[in-house]
């Protein structure tokens, strides 16, 4: 099984200075800022400033397999996006906390909700979720992202893991709400955990092909970008792993298209 790891932290990308003060106040502040910086810039400028401070990409490879992996925010800035998002964020709790699965119903394995643009809806695993208006938080992570790939999202899944016991079951994220031209864009925060791809030809006991499997870790503050056609080609999923006993935050960006997009939408020739 292959493993990437990230060994030069030293050059990691810093996209603000450790917060002072209240971090809600200074995440707030920061992305004032910068609305006010561009809304007085001209389209040229604007987008020459929107990629002028790039982070150092590690690209990830395999047959039908494309991703883009970079530590996006300092240890300092990443804990202090942690904290705000245990304030922030409301979980899904009763029936909207299960998931339904060859036709049984489940409960999920860690704790989940959904925010995006007003009306957004995505379904899987048999379950309609409606997305909560954005918060601060979730907003300035979300613009950092969209600087730093120059690809733009109008929702988010927040995954929230309270140690290794909680995990995330091989599924491939292919639902037809999801643009397929946009790339899934997975930020983590908090404790390090292995994220496994498995090729959709080398699953179970009649596999049709012996290809490895490609092993991760994700660490705090990092971003993963998963370019298509990954989501076509592979499964991922976060196994359990007993001995972590911290938890972790991760958040899925995704572009969803539009009733009127979904419609004219022509799926990729996967054949």
């Amino acid at each position: 099984m292959e493993k990437f790891v990230i060994q030069d932290w030293n050059k990691c990308r810093c996209t603000s200075e450790t917060p002072a003060g209240s971090p809600r106040k200074k995440i707030k502040q920061e992305r004032d800022e910068k609305i006010k910086e561009e809304d007085s810039e001209d389209d040229e400028d604007a987008a020459f400033a929107e990629f002028s401070n790039p982070v150092p990409w590690q690209k990830i490879e395999a047959e039908g397999l494309d991703c883009d992996y970079a530590l996006l925010f300092s240890k300092e800035e990443a804990d202090c996006l942690f904290t705000q998002l245990e304030e922030e964020v409301v979980y899904a709790t009763g029936e909207e906390s299960k998931v339904q699965v060859y036709g049984k119903v489940y409960n999920i394995p860690r704790k989940q909700a959904t925010y995006g643009d007003a009306g957004l809806t995505y379904t899987y695993s048999g379950v309609r979720r409606l997305a909560c208006p954005w918060t601060p938080t979730l907003e300035y992570i979300r613009d950092t992202v969209t600087k730093t790939t120059g690809q733009t999202f109008n929702f988010v899944l927040v995954n929230r893991y309270k140690d290794g016991q909680d995990h995330m079951g091989e599924h491939r994220d292919d639902e037809k709400e999801l643009d397929p031209r946009c790339p899934i864009a997975s930020v983590s925060l908090g404790a390090a955990r292995d994220f496994v791809f498995k090729h959709r030809d080398s699953r179970g006991k009649q596999s049709r092909r012996q290809i490895e499997p490609v092993k991760l870790e994700l660490a705090h503050g990092s971003l993963l970008l998963m370019n298509p056609p990954t989501n076509t080609f592979w499964y991922h999923s976060l196994p359990v792993r007993k001995k972590i006993l911290l938890p972790r935050i991760n958040l899925t960006f995704r572009r969803i298209l539009l009733d009127s997009k979904r419609e004219s939408k022509t799926k990729p020739d996967v054949s």
